[in-house]
């Protein structure tokens, strides 16, 4: 009778091993939870909430007191008064309730009837306040000698104030207002072809362009590592100074693209580069196929080292061209570098704002959806409209990712 071997992987050890790894993990784990899921959830929650920027700061009674009059000596008279408000304009506040301690040295001579004063303590019970309420209660005092001695001010003695409101991020109130305002009427469309357009030439433009250059520093000559860093310049400089040195290049008055266009005779007037349509979309996305072709660049060479040369020198004893080379060789072996650059760019391009935003602000047809995320949550001050855009923005992002990894990373083998 043999003894039964336990499965592999079932083992004590194994589960040892198991739970070690996940121990290791945990830290990745939650910092990856705190620092992607936990806000990719907080945008969901705000996209169906009725919530603009006024309303991220929950209701309070902002208070202000001060004396009125100008008492000089003993006796005088004066007012102490105390103006309340509701900060907010729609939530109401409940219960609102405030106290202070009158300075000594001030005789009150008539309290308000929802207040009352116990020595020198003074509380006041307003009730419940609507969306930008409104209080002034006035308190008749005679100044005596040691206020005016002391140099006391009713400020000097904080009130306190006390209320109930609902915050509209966190009580049941929810719409679907936010998505219909993103889906009504044309405009949306309009913005998502925008993004589209940029997006998809952006990318492939990159890619081909950081090919081109690959192929151009994959051989040895002299001056390459100089070469090598001029082509990273784009990428590796602040993209507020590039984008600015764009603008001053292809402004229509002082630029020198403009200057240069209509010495030559392409042109008899001054062309407004980033501001007429369709011109400011294509130069929006040449900027950023200027940008970032570097980092393709820097992987496909990669790669392109990296290949067996005994393949290009059998093939070229065949009588195989250049270009055959390239293509059954070269390509073959690059397509799964080129898959990995296409997701990642297709993702960074479609999330990209600050190109565009610094270049023409969204204007003259470059508004892209994270552009009209920016416009939505700060410009119009609607959050939760804002928050609707974005995860419009990651459900194409998800699409694009599932369609990617079912049949283009299949192909590739990835």
């Amino acid at each position: 009778m043999s003894d039964a071997v336990p499965p592999k992987g079932t083992g004590p050890l194994a589960r040892l091993e198991a739970r070690l790894a996940w121990g290791l993990l945990l830290p990745t784990i939650t910092a990856v939870s705190l620092v992607v899921i936990l806000p990719l959830l907080a945008i969901f929650w705000i996209s169906i909430k009725p919530v603009s920027l006024a309303d991220l700061r929950a209701p309070e009674v902002v208070l202000r007191e001060d004396l009125r009059g100008s008492p000089a000596a003993a006796g005088d008279e004066a007012t102490i008064r105390y103006r309340l408000r509701n900060s907010s304009q729609d939530q109401p506040i409940i219960g609102v309730t405030f106290t202070d301690e009158v300075p000594e040295g001030l005789e009150v001579l008539e309290v308000d009837p929802r207040c009352t004063l116990e020595g020198r303590d003074l509380s006041c019970d307003l009730g419940d306040w609507e969306g930008g309420a409104r209080e002034t209660l006035t308190f008749p005092v005679t100044v005596g000698q040691a206020f005016l001695d002391n140099a006391l001010r009713p400020q000097d003695s904080e009130a306190k104030v006390t209320g109930s409101a609902s915050n509209v991020l966190t009580n049941t109130t929810f719409t679907w207002d936010n998505f219909a305002r993103v889906f009504d009427g044309d405009e949306f469309w309009e913005v998502l072809w925008v993004t589209l357009f940029y997006t998809v030439f952006g990318t492939v433009g990159a890619l081909l362009f950081g090919l081109f250059a690959a192929l151009l520093l994959n051989k040895s000559f002299k001056g390459q590592g100089i070469l090598r860093g001029l082509y990273l310049f784009p990428y590796v400089s602040p993209i507020i100074a590039v984008a600015f040195a764009w603008i001053i290049l292809f402004d229509p008055f002082s630029g020198s693209a403009n200057a240069l266009l209509i010495q030559m005779g392409v042109t008899s007037e001054a062309i407004n580069f980033f501001g007429e349509r369709p011109l400011a979309l294509i130069m929006v996305t040449i900027f950023e196929i200027w940008r970032y072709f570097p980092l393709s660049f820097l992987f496909i060479l990669a790669r392109m080292q990296s290949i067996d040369t005994d393949m290009y020198e059998a093939a070229d004893m065949d009588g195989a061209s250049p270009f055959q080379q390239f293509w059954a060789l070269s390509v073959p072996q690059l397509l799964g570098i080129l898959s990995v650059l296409f997701l990642l760019r297709f993702i960074w391009t479609f999330n990209k704002f600050d190109d565009i935003f610094l270049l023409t602000g969204g204007n003259a047809g470059t508004r892209t959806l994270t552009v009209n995320v920016y416009e939505q949550a700060f410009a119009v001050s609607n959050i939760g409209a804002g928050a609707a855009v974005a995860v419009v923005i990651f459900g194409c992002l998800l699409l694009f990712s599932a369609f990617f990894f079912k049949f283009i990373s299949q192909e590739e083998g990835l």
